[in-house]
């Protein structure tokens, strides 16, 4: 049977007296279809590769007769037709063999919404819920669906969607306000204050966290009398506070509120008198000795105030104050009316405060109240309260899970028999910040000095009677291992095996080996002899350091530890005496204290040992002298592909960055790294190091502090063009103030009106106005990387949000 002609063949011969230019398929048609054009109807549409011959003029041949019909042609051409012929059918045949494999190759494929609902419910909760609801919703039936199920519009998280503007936040509430049931917003500083007034559409709110943003005692009361169910509540206290204008309905909404998180930038009591059954009270004391004007504040001024806290429920009380004489003032008052009668469900008490905070006949009440009444189960007190005291002593403990004895002259001997009480009952505890104990892990002795090794017993009965710890803080403090063998602190600690954060002194991770027998460095060396001048300078060291960090490696208990501890997710090393050139509320520090003798033993086969971790998340590393050329950090950025936060600070030479070259390697492959922190006394911000720095496409904060640093103002803008997503860039550099300012405007006046959340602030380190400037940083930046300090268990886990 001959094959079947392909259509366009079977349209000519139906039709009589056609021509046989007018036979064949338009030029475009052939065109299209020999490049296997896909489409989803029609078999040509899906690659079907029809051949023609050349197309003719439409009278046949040059020189033939107009009119004249096939049945005319000479024997040639008819033999030449039927070849055609032939072809094409073989070409047609062959196409549709390629459909049927391309269909069935497409049916074999994955399609996303074959999935099941429960599978593409997980896939959605990572998408943020503007997302979701404004962009994810519209795309099919399913999906709109879907959007909207219960738990992906149950919690609605804004609180580090920096892209989200008023108008999202207005039309995501109109669509699914009365299906949230928990809304944070806090840090969101760049939304105006009349974006809270759609807050009110969410009828059902229990849950609700503003801290952050710019809320009036008007606006407040306004939006709090409509939320009838809230149970839950984070706000800002700011300068014109007045609780004298909440509407009785808001009174009535706050006196239903159980969790009530306040950070006070005036003194007032806030909102915390109209709480009347507050369970949980945790307050943020941010409030300046001096207002802008320069007048000196007082916490006097809360003593007119009729109403005073209502605290007989109450169960955690916690507060963190930050530098100055006011805060200390102001949580004195709030303290008063806790010692009046100490709550009998208190289980957690909790005071962070920086510096001396002297221990008043008040709070020795209290104190003595809670050794009477309560059970605890989370403690933290200021270092003037325990020191010297015999409080641990009578203090009772429940199932504690919480304990910070962070700067306290906490002895070994004290905290294995008051707090650890042998050994015994201490499985529950799972966070225990130890910073700054410089004799938590020696025995008790007067004439013990800092640098004196400690007793590997007292920290092997730590770690025996808390082997569920997951969170713990060694820093500032020198705690170094004696010789005996298995007796490390490193090893010791590789017992812990569910450990998610950690915090440990650079002295603590040497080899004690490897301490003693080094020799001198050879910058440290001077010929003494005549001879062949030596010259002194800056040595130089091969790029690659595998063969010696392999040696050390084997050997290495800092290797062995990080080995033992796969899971961990945050990594601080720590030099013991090292302080950020940029405090607080002070004049930035122009000469920091040396190193540890011990810390020049750690370099940069110990930092390889880091790329071991591979849920590693956030890493700190500071004051580590010994780095020479940065190697093991290209190790991290190769192997720790979970990145999100990096914070370098004074490694190596302080008079040159030596590890420029490895760290500009390393940020080529941080493809996850968010935040960045940079801290070095002659940084060179220059094209190169933001070239490679534009290869971390999900950086969102930039932070860099040098003191003597230099800046390049293009780079710095084509930086900016690149990385679409940062949103805070903190620089505080050598250069003069126009250079800053300038620099500062330009990015603000390109990129603000695309980025609302962007923050900038370029300003000289050494300038006296330093103080002035940072008070306008919003407290999220300010309080997670702007300001260096150790943060793994700073706090109590899930103490908030």
């Amino acid at each position: 049977m001959a094959p079947p002609l392909p259509s366009w063949r079977r349209r000519s011969q139906d039709g009589a007296g056609q021509q046989l230019g007018a036979s064949r398929p338009p030029r475009a048609t052939l065109k299209m279809e020999a490049r296997g054009g896909r489409g989803r109807r029609g078999v040509a549409s899906r690659g079907s590769r029809v051949m023609a011959a050349p197309e003719e003029p439409c009278g046949g041949r040059a020189g033939e007769e107009p009119g004249r019909d096939a049945a005319g042609l000479s024997g040639a051409r008819g033999r030449w037709r039927r070849r055609r012929d032939r072809a094409a059918a073989a070409m047609f045949r062959s196409g549709e063999e390629t459909v049927s494999r391309e269909s069935e190759e497409e049916s074999n494929g994955v399609n996303l919404m074959e999935f099941s609902d429960e599978i593409l419910l997980h896939i959605l909760s990572y998408v943020p819920c503007t997302d979701l609801v404004l962009n994810v919703r519209r795309t099919c039936r399913k999906l709109a669906t879907l959007c909207l199920d219960k738990s992906l519009t149950h919690t609605v998280l804004l609180q580090k969607d920096y892209k989200v503007n008023k108008d999202k936040v207005k039309q995501l509430m109109r669509d699914i306000g009365k299906e949230i049931y928990q809304l944070n917003m806090a840090g969101c500083y760049w939304l105006p204050s009349s974006t809270i007034d759609h807050v009110t559409r969410c009828k059902n709110l229990v849950k609700l966290n503003l801290s952050g943003c710019h809320v009036t005692s008007l606006r407040l009361s306004k939006m709090l009398s409509t939320l009838q169910h809230l149970r839950s509540l984070a706000i800002d206290v700011n300068p014109g506070f007045d609780a004298s204008q909440l509407s009785s309905e808001c009174k009535a909404t706050l006196s239903r509120v159980s969790e009530l998180k306040q950070t006070l930038y005036t003194p007032s009591y806030g909102v915390v008198p109209c709480c009347t059954s507050l369970e949980k009270l945790l307050l943020y004391f941010e409030i300046l000795d001096r207002s802008r004007e320069g007048f000196m504040l007082s916490g006097q001024l809360m003593v007119g105030e009729s109403n005073v806290p209502h605290y007989q429920n109450l169960r955690v009380f916690y507060a963190r104050l930050a530098p100055g004489y006011v805060n200390q003032e102001v949580v004195r008052l709030y303290l008063a009316v806790l010692s009046d009668r100490t709550p009998e469900n208190l289980h957690a008490f909790l005071i962070s405060a920086p510096g001396s905070f002297a221990e008043t006949g008040a709070t020795k009440n209290l104190l003595d109240s809670m050794a009477r009444n309560v059970r605890l189960d989370a403690l933290q007190l200021p270092k003037a309260w325990i020191n010297g005291s015999g409080l641990l002593q009578h203090l009772k403990f429940n199932n504690p899970f919480y304990f910070s004895f962070s700067r306290c002259t906490l002895s070994g001997g004290h905290l294995i028999q008051r707090v650890i009480n042998g050994g015994k009952d201490l499985k529950s505890l799972t966070s225990l910040n130890l910073s700054g104990c410089v004799h938590c892990l020696a025995p008790e002795s007067l004439f013990r000095k800092a640098e004196d090794d400690i007793d590997s017993s007292i920290l092997e009965s730590l770690v025996v009677s808390c082997c569920n710890l997951r969170h713990l803080n060694l820093s500032a403090a020198h705690h170094h291992s004696s010789e005996s063998i298995g007796n490390h602190l490193c090893q010791l600690l590789s017992r812990l095996k569910h450990l998610l954060s950690l915090a440990l002194p650079v002295c603590s991770i040497t080899d004690v080996a490897a301490s003693v027998e080094k020799p001198p460095m050879a910058s440290n060396l001077v010929p003494q002899t005549l001879g062949r001048k030596v010259r002194i300078g800056i040595q130089t060291y091969p790029r690659n350091l595998a063969d010696q960090a392999n040696q050390k490696i084997e050997s290495s208990v800092f290797w062995a530890l990080m080995g033992s501890l796969r899971f961990l997710e945050t990594l601080e090393v720590i030099g013991s005496s090292f302080s950020s050139a940029m405090p607080r509320n002070e004049p930035a520090i122009r000469n920091s204290l040396p190193p540890c003798v011990r810390a020049q033993s750690v370099g940069d086969a110990d930092v390889a040992a880091i790329s071991q971790l591979t849920y590693l998340q956030s890493l700190t590393l500071a004051q580590l002298p010994n780095i020479l050329t940065g190697s093991g950090l290209i190790n991290i950025g190769l192997q720790c592909q979970h990145l999100r936060t990096l914070s370098l600070a004074n490694l190596g030479m302080m008079g040159k960055v030596v590890y420029m070259s490895a760290l500009m390697d390393m940020l080529k492959h941080c493809k996850c790294l968010r935040d960045l922190r940079l801290e070095q006394p002659y940084f060179c911000a220059g094209a190169q190091f933001f070239q490679a720095l534009s290869h971390c496409s999900s950086l969102q904060r930039l932070c860099i502090v040098s003191r003597s640093g230099t800046l390049q103002s293009d780079a710095v803008m084509s930086f900016m063009a690149n990385c679409l997503e940062v949103i805070m860039c903190h620089m505080f550099m050598g250069e003069s103030l126009t250079v800053c300012k300038n620099l500062q405007q330009s990015i603000v006046r390109s990129f603000q009106a695309d980025r609302p959340a962007l923050n900038v602030v370029i300003f000289p380190l050494l300038h006296e106005d330093l103080t002035e400037v940072i008070r306008d940083v919003p407290m999220r930046h300010l309080d997670e990387i702007t300001l260096f300090k150790s943060r793994v268990a700073e706090e109590p886990p899930n103490l908030w949000w």
